[in-house]
């Protein structure tokens, strides 16, 4: 019996699957493109809908025994169907410029602390409703044809079973979602001018949503009685995946965007947290949230700075036959380098949510090497993590422990870092794929392959490796922390 997880992103859609016993069997990826113009960002519905299903058939073939799927997305972006399930317009990207305008109205009508306060989301256009308020004044004619508006979670789920259900966590990246009710809030929606009638049915993440239609199984060679499971936002899905469920406990995702989940009990009352742009999402235990504290260019500036700064130790590591990363770090010295890195080569993230900032790098000097630089690249991301964690404490979310995932989880020297710099034990689970392990995790308690989810994390999850903060470390990095705390205020106006 297998059980596999599919997860939608903005650019590529993929299918992991696991057997019952939590062992990785296999993986499949489709990328789609994606349109970036001045002033539009988007995807068309149909790309995805047809990497979805070359995945789910590749899949199929291999694991006829594929028994629960998980499906798990990214936010924001709403896709439009006409009366035949037809897709009517292109999806617009959370990172699109377009509904930034009627964000600032929707505000005025409802005030902005209210809006905080019943969708546990800071006013922001990246969000679905402003952007559904754009499309219905400037193409009035392609909303009025609109049945049925989706998220790509539902949206998939939809298509496969025609049940349009969509989870707790992906329904809070509307904007129009009450986090208290659990339901969409009517005083919202009634003030964007949306009929929340269009929108699918909120459940918990880990709700069977039904099982895969006939036809669409013949079709991709899927089994029938394929049970599908909305697994929800892809952060939120990745907590689930690491085995995050007590509050005093988060995970950091280490992939292209540096992320770190908290889980907490209750909403908090501080309204700093909003300020900050960090949302409260229902979780899927009871009565428990997670916040999102991230920086865009994660991984993805450790990336940016090998392709093109260390391309002779990329072609020495080809030579080697070994890592280029394992050789950057073999150069290094424990402790901070004195560089300081402003991480916001594509914008920043919580706690400035300012798309406009630009990276910076302080403090270089002749004597610096290219190790020296790169090490600097991933103090640089975890000094932006210091940062938003001393602001979630503000608020009262306060992490004893962190369980670390994704690509950047392989590192022993980024690991301890982290460790040090944010003075909190980290345990490394070697696991670039929580999101799917997420899904495969709700999928089989949903199929009744586990009870619980502690018995899937108990099942699935291998923890790897523990990193422990040294204190004369995390003293050494606190002095040059107090320098990255006035960088962004120093740099911003020169950019």
């Amino acid at each position: 019996m297998a059980l596999g997880g599919l997860d939608i992103g903005s650019t590529g859609c993929k299918v992991t699957v696991y057997d019952e016993e939590g062992n990785y069997l296999y993986r499949t990826y489709r990328d789609y493109p994606v349109s970036r113009k001045t002033g539009e960002h988007e995807v068309m519905a149909e790309d995805i809908w047809k990497g979805v299903r070359e995945v789910l058939a590749d899949a199929g073939s291999h694991y006829p025994d594929l028994k629960a799927l998980g499906v798990t997305s990214f936010g924001e972006s709403c896709v439009l169907l006409d009366e035949e399930d037809r897709p009517i317009r292109a999806v617009l990207l959370y990172t699109d410029p377009r509904g930034s305008e009627e964000c600032r109205e929707l505000e005025a009508a409802l005030g902005r602390e209210k809006l905080e306060r019943i969708t546990g989301v800071a006013p922001h256009s990246m969000y679905s409703l402003p952007k559904l308020m754009w499309i219905r004044k400037h193409r009035p004619e392609q909303f009025g044809r609109a049945k049925r508006i989706l998220m790509m979670e539902d949206y998939i789920i939809y298509m496969l079973t025609g049940s349009a259900v969509i989870d707790y966590s992906l329904a809070t990246r509307s904007m129009g979602f009450d986090i208290r009710a659990l339901e969409w809030s009517q005083e919202v929606f009634q003030a964007a001018g949306i009929d929340s009638g269009l929108f699918s049915r909120p459940v918990r993440s880990g709700t069977p949503a039904g099982t895969v239609r006939p036809e669409m199984a013949k079709a991709l060679g899927l089994p029938e009685g394929l049970l599908l499971v909305p697994a929800g936002h892809d952060q939120a899905a990745a907590a689930v995946g690491s085995g995050v469920f007590k509050a005093d406990r988060a995970v950091d995702m280490a992939g292209t965007v540096e992320c770190i989940t908290p889980v907490f009990e209750g909403i908090p009352e501080d309204r700093r947290i909003y300020d900050g742009g960090y949302a409260i999402v229902p979780y899927v235990i009871p009565g428990n949230y997670v916040t999102y504290a991230f920086t865009f260019s994660g991984g993805a500036l450790v990336s940016w700075f090998i392709n093109n700064f260390a391309k002779e130790e990329k072609r020495r590591a080809k030579e080697l036959g070994r890592s280029v990363y394992e050789l950057l770090e073999e150069g290094m010295k424990d402790g901070p380098t004195g560089i300081l890195v402003l991480p916001h080569f594509a914008g920043a993230g919580t706690p400035y949510m300012d798309g406009g900032s630009k990276g910076a790098v302080v403090g270089l000097t002749l004597d610096h090497s290219a190790s020296d630089l790169y090490r600097a690249m991933m103090e640089g991301v975890t000094y932006e993590m210091m940062l938003n964690m001393e602001r979630l404490a503000e608020a009262g979310i306060r992490p004893q422990k962190l369980r670390a995932a994704g690509g950047g989880a392989a590192s022993a020297v980024w690991m301890q870092m982290k460790a040090d710099m944010l003075n909190l034990p980290i345990v490394s689970l070697g696991n670039a794929e929580a999101g799917a392990a997420g899904c495969a995790m709700l999928a089989g308690v949903a199929a009744g392959v586990y009870k619980d989810l502690g018995e899937a994390a108990r099942t699935m999850l291998k923890e790897k490796d523990t990193y422990l903060p040294r204190q004369e470390m995390h003293e050494a990095y606190q002095e040059y922390y107090e320098k990255y705390r006035r960088l962004y205020e120093a740099s911003r106006p020169l950019v």
